[in-house]
């Protein structure tokens, strides 16, 4: 999908692209190339005449080679965006491609971005850019705004994880935890931490390709204190990661420890068990032996002794045992 976004009264519009020759109608200000076609790609390498590289978006890339001027003086740029959705969470590779050195080439303050799935920085970034005149003057703060919206989306996810972890929290303190809650519980901690590490991999990878655009001198000093608020941002966010990260060992240490103690019941009911059932062990063990001369074999209420031997040796254990507490 190919979508071409213009600036106009500080507002950034949509316009509908169609053919090759419709590229001529407008002077874009971002060029976002969404899962494109053979053919798109096409248009754009022969009007703009950017180079799109074949690997732009691969996963396997090296991280050295991701970040980099070409010998054409554009700036190449690959950066992985958070797409948080709790059920499928992932990350979204994007190359960006921006010439900011050679204003007679068409590509010139034209920022192209290729990416294979729809990130949810862009919409929340296109839907401000329509609604707050002035917000993007030019394309590298087009790209600063979209890394700054990233950092923003990261943030609030984080306080959605906050909350969740804090229900789970609620469960856990209660003290009351079967195994059926405790493996919800740890289930929803699983996830929390997946999302975590995620967070944190995005702010790192984001801290990198801002880094490299302060290094590139390519930003204005306006547009340079907003590459370090950035930065202060993702410092924050790192802090708050490690935050969540103890609360989620602690909340998996503490559910872990519900499971233990629930086996430990289980395996003291056996034990109970086991100790009050010894005694009438041994005394049917006492009786079956094949001595000759055994009293009780011939007295008439043997059989009855014997079996109300056993039922006490069993019953004065148990009592015991629950008059020192072990059968709570």
């Amino acid at each position: 999908m190919l979508n071409i976004f213009t600036l106009a009264s500080g507002r950034l519009f949509q316009e509908e692209i169609e053919s090759l020759e419709e590229l001529a109608k407008f002077k874009p200000i971002w060029v976002d190339l969404e899962n494109p076609s053979d053919e798109e790609m096409r248009w754009i390498e022969q009007y703009y005449g950017v180079s799109i590289p074949h690997d732009a978006i691969d996963e396997d890339i090296e991280e050295s080679a991701r970040f980099y001027e070409g010998d054409d003086g554009e700036l190449h740029i690959r950066s992985d965006f958070l797409v948080a959705d709790f059920d499928e969470p992932g990350m979204e590779r994007v190359a960006f491609i921006l010439n900011q050195n050679k204003p007679e080439l068409k590509n010139y303050n034209i920022l192209f971005s290729i990416h294979d799935e729809t990130v949810p920085v862009f919409r929340l970034t296109r839907m401000r850019a329509r609604r707050m005149p002035g917000l993007i003057s030019d394309a590298k703060e087009l790209l600063l705004k979209l890394f700054d919206a990233d950092i923003e989306y990261s943030a609030d996810t984080l306080e959605e994880i906050h909350v969740e972890l804090e229900r789970v929290s609620g469960q856990v303190l209660k003290g009351d935890v079967t195994d059926d809650v405790a493996g919800e519980v740890l289930a929803t901690i699983a996830r929390q931490e997946d999302m975590n590490g995620r967070i944190r991999r995005n702010a790192t990878d984001t801290r990198r390709a801002v880094s490299f655009m302060m290094r590139s001198r390519m930003l204005n000093d306006e547009q340079f204190a907003e590459a370090r608020q950035i930065m202060r941002d993702i410092d924050s966010l790192d802090s708050h990661t490690t935050f969540l990260f103890d609360k989620i060992n602690f909340l998996m240490d503490a559910t872990v420890g519900f499971i233990n103690i629930n086996q430990n019941k289980i395996i003291k009911l056996f034990s109970v068990a086991s100790v009050a059932l010894l005694p009438p062990t041994l005394v049917a063990s006492l009786y079956g032996m094949n001595f000759r001369f055994m009293p009780e074999l011939d007295w008439k209420y043997g059989y009855l002794w014997a079996i109300g031997l056993m039922v006490a040796s069993a019953l004065l254990p148990m009592w015991y045992f629950r008059r020192r507490g072990w059968l709570k």
